[in-house]
């Protein structure tokens, strides 16, 4: 199990480290194969973390301070809802409900309209809390940030910031949240120590990719493989799949 779960985060961390997003995406539908949810969640946002902080450093002058601020005030409100959910639902459900927001959200990329835009934060709250929600349940921020910022028509460089802007402040306080409900164990932090050093590795190798990659045909496999992996979690949650 350990082999599979390093391989996740490298993965995971490897294609945030390019495009800006989706380690969460990967890692904790993934991670929900081979061990608990509550096990997976927190895992995945240590790395976003890790991720965010490196990102950061190289790329702080390109974020929009603003947006990232907006989303990351709506996002602590959504959290606690978030928390609440992963302790009170089922563990089936939460699959289910994890895999339809993975289709759903790989499902807008691929058939998305280019013509829809928002030309201003004024929304910016209704995409940080559903943020909020889903990082604090799941540990996956994500979905509602990549729409809200493709929606506002963000230059890659700007977008790939951006989250990092946001995502650091935000996966922090999820953190702090699993600590105070019980969910940071020590095999959640035995496990992510030991992803640490191939997590910085992929971090490195995402970034020589940005610089190189155009990207379209990329993401467009990674939207497939995310409609994939989410119809695996449902099959899961139905018991088809093990699980």
């Amino acid at each position: 199990m350990l082999v599979a779960v390093l391989t996740i985060l490298f993965v995971a961390s490897f294609i945030r480290s390019a495009f800006g997003f989706g380690e969460a995406l990967i890692a904790v539908p993934l991670l929900a194969f081979v061990m608990p949810v509550e096990v997976a969640a927190p895992i995945a946002a240590l790395v976003s973390i890790t991720v965010a902080a490196v990102a950061i450093v190289q790329d702080w002058r390109h974020i929009h301070f603003r947006s990232a601020g907006r989303l990351f005030l709506a996002t602590a409100v959504g959290v606690p809802l978030g928390l609440w959910a992963l302790h009170a639902l089922d563990g089936h459900v939460v699959k289910m409900v994890l895999g339809i927001v993975v289709m759903a959200f790989a499902g807008f990329a691929l058939t998305r309209h280019r013509q829809a835009a928002l030309h201003d934060d004024r929304h910016a709250w209704i995409f940080g809390f559903g943020a909020g929600v889903l990082g604090g349940a799941y540990g996956m921020n994500g979905p509602p940030l990549v729409l809200y910022g493709t929606l506002r028509g963000w230059s890659p460089q700007h977008f790939r910031a951006t989250l990092q802007g946001y995502f650091l402040p935000a996966s922090l306080m999820t953190v702090a949240g699993y600590g105070l409900t019980g969910l940071w164990t020590r095999s959640v932090t035995r496990d992510y120590l030991l992803a640490l050093p191939l997590v910085l590795i992929a971090t490195l190798l995402g970034r020589m990719l940005n610089k190189r990659l155009s990207g379209p045909v990329f993401v467009r496999c990674l939207y497939v493989g995310l409609v994939l992996i989410g119809a695996m979690l449902l099959l899961q949650s139905r018991g088809w799949m093990g699980g």
